[in-house]
């Protein structure tokens, strides 16, 4: 059994998460800012399906990605090279979380519900969700969002619509992020594509202490107005 969150944004530790799902740590609460803001600083994120209740996840070990450790392979680097896209920040961020939640091949539905849309777009407007677009021809080919807290970002959802637009959109984002003097990037969740990108795992305990330094450092929310001329 999980416990269910009612009216205030007081979690169970994290350590109490269930192994299997793994990381399944509550249900219930809300998608309201200081519950996003309480809940990515003790390193849980919202995910759910539609039909479902609001579930809440941490798990272990937990997947991230130094900003100054990106992969760049070969085929990659001709594309940056070329500068095929005009990279963006924070100039589409509704557009780019739209995009994340259209259906994938033969997948069915979305984790990014109307309500998570809303309440990131909510996140982004307080400056402190942010998108990496990657436009072609003056259009969005590609992106990705996440939450930025102190010197950790907490990577969400990334799409693409032409070959390597969301890669470039990551390499992009390491590279503001290493600038702006970050310390991690989130990937919640392993997969054999953020690892060939260079994430890698750490225990979650681990991740859990960083937070507590990376969070309670950094600039201030607010729009990201350039990638610093990358």
């Amino acid at each position: 059994m999980i416990p269910w969150l009612t009216d205030d944004p007081v979690f169970p530790p994290v350590s109490t998460a269930l192994s299997e799902p793994n990381g399944l740590l509550a249900a219930g609460g809300r998608l309201e800012p200081q519950w996003l803001l309480a809940a990515y600083a003790q390193g849980i994120f919202p995910w759910y399906a539609e039909g479902e209740p609001l579930l809440w996840w941490s798990p272990d070990p937990r997947l991230v990605l130094l900003p100054s450790q990106i992969i760049v392979r070969r085929s990659l680097r001709k594309t940056l090279r070329n500068r095929r896209f005009d990279i963006r920040f924070d100039t589409a961020f509704s557009e780019v979380i739209r995009a994340c939640a259209e259906p994938r091949g033969e997948v069915v539905g979305t984790w990014i519900t109307p309500e998570m849309q809303s309440a990131y777009i909510r996140m982004h407007e307080l400056g402190y969700a942010h998108s990496v677009e990657a436009w072609f021809e003056g259009e969005l080919v590609g992106g990705l969002y996440g939450m930025a807290l102190g010197r950790a970002f907490f990577g969400e959802s990334m799409f693409s619509r032409r070959p390597d637009a969301s890669k470039v959109c990551l390499v992009h984002l390491a590279r503001h992020l290493e600038a702006s003097g970050f310390a991690v990037i989130d990937c919640q969740m392993t997969t054999p594509h953020l690892r060939s990108l260079g994430a890698m795992e750490i225990d979650r305990a681990e991740f859990c202490a960083g937070l507590r330094e990376w969070t309670v450092t950094g600039d201030p929310p607010g729009k990201w107005l350039t990638d610093r001329g990358e």
